[in-house]
């Protein structure tokens, strides 16, 4: 059992870190030849490799709650769904998706998630850095703000974009349509997201003191 435990989160964390580093790769090298023109097409190459990995970070909840990793809950829970949630905003929102600001999110998305699986990774093969240890606990956290601040961005660009399609999916005034709530939801999303990132933020840091902590006792 404990083989296949260590089996499994090895592959786990592998495949995420692979599916990471091809996105970031395809992302830096369609920018290097195409340029800006590259940033309107670059969901379409990425976005189901994208999709695929984020959908499967929902399985970190359950590793977390069965030990497979140990982690707090409550960051990791809060960090998943406001991923996924934005994922599926923008494969509702066709237009979004051309926009500059979800190519920059895609970006800062990966970097978050390449500090953090190869430190996995080595704890995994019992080989903990520590220059890994330091970039995952301590380096990550501005990132983390950077990135909700780039979150916070791509959702107030797709207002426009949801009122539009809320008032194409319901002509004759209709509030039973999928979409006509899709303004309202965002809008309330935004001060949720404010929440939760501080939130997480302040159960990070605890998080930080923890395993840096632990680190050096060790190295006494």
């Amino acid at each position: 059992m404990f083989s296949f435990r260590l089996a499994y989160s090895f592959s786990y964390n592998l495949f995420q870190f692979c599916g990471h580093t091809w996105i970031l790769a395809n992302t830096v090298a369609r920018f290097l030849m195409f340029g800006q023109d590259a940033l309107a097409d670059t969901f379409y190459s990425v976005g189901f490799v994208m999709s695929l990995c984020q959908l499967l970070s929902i399985l970190e909840l359950f590793h977390i709650a069965d030990g497979i990793e140990k982690a707090r809950l409550l960051p990791r829970f809060i960090q998943v769904m406001e991923k996924n949630l934005l994922l599926i905003m923008i494969i509702m929102l066709e237009e979004l998706q051309s926009k500059p600001v979800v190519c920059v999110q895609l970006f800062f998305w990966n970097v978050l998630d390449l500090l953090r699986y190869p430190h996995e990774l080595l704890c995994v093969m019992d080989t903990p850095s520590s220059t890994m240890l330091w970039t995952r606990y301590t380096l990550w956290i501005p990132l983390y703000i950077l990135t909700v601040i780039v979150e916070a961005a791509t959702i107030y660009q797709a207002l426009p974009y949801a009122e539009q399609t809320a008032s194409q999916s319901c002509p004759l005034n209709s509030t039973t349509a999928p979409n006509s709530h899709l303004p309202l939801v965002l809008a309330l999303y935004l001060p949720a997201l404010t929440l939760g990132a501080s939130l997480t933020v302040g159960q990070l840091l605890k998080e930080r003191h923890h395993h840096l902590e632990k680190w050096n006792r060790k190295r006494k």
